[in-house]
């Protein structure tokens, strides 16, 4: 079985650092104030952050930003808070999306230390821009949109991951190798034409299927030659199969889980949340 390429692991989360004005500048901002309605400040914040982001990820960002933009709003933020929760949203999404394997909870702590971050007067190395009350409203916020669709954004942020498995023996003769290649390419074949009669079922196709398999069988058996051939075809067909299904329940396994811990996650910082208060 060949490693993933390309596929970086979960790593620490970087220094948390000031953002002031790093993404949204005081100009920006003054535009966005005066905006009258959603087009005009897609329009901004397009200009300003997604510009150079391609569909469709362009109008999943952009519709990320507005409604942290609404969001400001409804709670009266100042042009500085805005634009400083904006980058820290848009430093997390990067972060989490560097990788396809799950890092939630790095994430969560990503989050909550650029919050402290701008939440506590010492300078140079943090600000006090946000009171508790607004870091629980915008943990709150984060929890119950970016977190809630957490997998849908790797889904669409981050490359696909595709098995690649190969066998190779040794002290076989290449006839013998030869064979096996043939036995997994037809195992491929199978399991299209298993799909499409699973598509297509009716009485006609199950029939055709099944006095095909015997008269391979019969072909197989009349011919004494080709009884050693066989029997290591049926050896590979049974080995890939096995492994392709025990691959499979691993994966599934694998999303259960994490669904499972992203979901106990969440829970439990709402609760806190919700003692806070």
């Amino acid at each position: 079985m060949k490693p993933f390429d390309n596929i970086k692991v979960p790593q620490q989360h970087p220094r948390a650092r000031v953002m002031l004005w790093a993404d949204l500048k005081h100009n920006d901002m003054e535009e966005i104030e005066k905006a009258n309605s959603i087009t005009e400040i897609e329009r901004i914040l397009c200009r300003a952050l997604v510009s150079d982001v391609p569909q469709p990820k362009q109008r999943v960002l952009l519709e990320l930003y507005t409604n942290l933009v609404v969001f400001c709003r409804e709670k009266h933020f100042n042009k500085e808070q805005t634009s400083v929760l904006i980058s820290i949203i848009k430093n997390v999404h990067q972060f989490s999306t560097e990788t396809p394997l799950n890092n939630t909870d790095q994430c969560l702590t990503y989050c909550s230390e650029l919050l402290l971050c701008h939440s506590v007067r010492r300078p140079p190395f943090s600000v006090d821009l946000f009171s508790s009350e607004q870091v629980t409203q915008i943990l709150y916020y984060f929890i119950n949109t970016y977190m809630r669709h957490y997998f849908l954004y790797k889904y669409i942020f981050t490359p696909e991951v595709q098995l690649d498995i190969t066998f190779s023996y040794t002290g076989i003769p290449e006839e013998v190798t030869n064979i096996e290649e043939t036995a997994q390419s037809e195992i491929a074949a199978d399991g299209e034409r298993e799909t499409e009669r699973e598509t297509n079922m009716d009485g006609e196709v199950q029939q055709s299927a099944t006095l095909l398999e015997i008269k391979t069988t019969e072909t197989d058996s009349s011919n004494p030659g080709s009884s050693s051939k066989s029997e290591l075809k049926s050896i590979v067909q049974k080995e890939v199969r096995d492994e392709v299904m025990r691959l499979t329940a691993q994966l599934q396994q694998r999303l259960q889980d994490s669904a499972d811990q992203i979901n106990d996650t969440i829970s439990k910082l709402e609760a806190k949340i919700q003692v806070k208060k």
